[in-house]
């Protein structure tokens, strides 16, 4: 099944005028999201010169310089590394299904993902997906909602009272948080409180029935997403979950190098005071940026693609050969 889904996918994007491309694994950084963990190793020269690189967290840094130097639509089933990571959904090693146009805004992205899991869900010969106890259609229409009505709809929490378009209201959200009963620790950061509602109150109700697509992100989660230009407060982000499980990430990219170091440099910044680590920041991706056209991406994680199309209750069971598992006693 994992192979006939492939095949489908890659035939949707080739269709559709997309080169598939190849990016390396091995990158001077990882990736710079201060709540992902990379696997570190060392690059030696002929002449015995010794430098550091890591396995990629995802292709976006190598798949973004691709479009600055003039490729239009592209597409990646790239395999990824993520230490730290395991369980039901997560494995050290997977596949990325990452995803980019050029000249087009995120709503095309929209689109796509709604036509993906119909593909997928054809290709597996599926009526519907599911996980656990919960079930979705692949062929209903996708349903739209504002992280903002999410957290009104289901927290009862005025998400955007508490960002203006320069900052976030800490206090305020912390009583809002008081207010509905959700725990927070004292030193927690607003994107730490928000993160909280997000994962007890919000994503467990998402793509159920039907899949959802979450979108404008407060700004504070723009990651490597622009502002949407007539709300500030809010990015041009999306996530799409079906059976309450998160399926992918997209963005209406951000071409400014000098915002995107900044964000970057404050995501390494965070990490430094969680974790105790830092990243380097890859300066020919930044410098990528400010060649680079107008465009949107989205990264699908492929594995859990699957896995709902079979119904399967763990990763490894759609993996062709699982990495080996220190925890497991063999």
């Amino acid at each position: 099944m994992r192979r006939r889904v492939a095949v489908k996918l890659r035939r949707f994007f080739e269709d559709q005028g997309f080169a598939e491309v190849e990016t390396p694994i091995l990158q001077v950084s990882p990736g710079n999201e201060a709540h992902l963990h990379a696997f570190a190793t060392e690059i030696v020269a002929p002449a015995g010169e010794r430098g550091n690189l890591y396995l990629r967290t995802s292709p976006e840094f190598a798949c973004k310089k691709l479009l600055a130097a003039g490729e239009a639509r592209i597409f990646e089933f790239a395999r990824a590394f993520r230490n730290r990571e395991r369980g039901a959904l997560h494995h050290p090693e997977f596949t990325l299904l990452e995803w980019y146009r050029s000249n087009e805004t995120y709503a095309a992205l929209m689109r796509d993902c709604a036509r993906l899991l119909a593909e997928a869900a054809d290709a597996a010969e599926a009526r519907q997906f599911s996980f656990r106890d919960r079930s979705a259609d692949p062929f209903a229409d996708v349903q739209r909602l504002t992280v903002a009505a999410a957290f009104a709809e289901f927290a009862g929490i005025d998400l955007l009272a508490t960002i203006s378009a320069d900052a976030v209201d800490r206090d305020r959200l912390a009583a809002e948080l008081q207010r509905t009963g959700v725990r927070m620790a004292a030193d927690d950061s607003w994107s730490d409180m928000f993160s909280r509602v997000l994962v007890e109150k919000i994503e467990p109700r998402l793509g159920c029935g039907r899949a959802t697509i979450l979108y404008e992100y407060p700004r504070t989660e723009a990651a490597l997403a622009r502002l949407k230009p007539s709300d500030l407060r809010v990015a041009e982000r999306f996530e799409l979950y079906v059976c309450g499980v998160e399926l992918a990430n997209a963005f209406g990219e951000l071409t400014d190098p000098v915002e995107q170091r900044r964000r970057l440099v404050a995501a390494m910044d965070e990490k430094q005071r969680l974790h105790g680590e830092r990243y380097p920041i890859d300066e020919d991706f930044l410098a990528a940026l400010a060649s680079m056209p107008p465009a949107c991406g989205c990264a699908l994680g492929f594995d859990r693609l699957v896995m709902l199309a079979t119904g399967a209750t763990r990763i490894e069971q759609v993996l062709w050969s699982p990495v080996f598992d220190p925890g497991i006693t063999r």
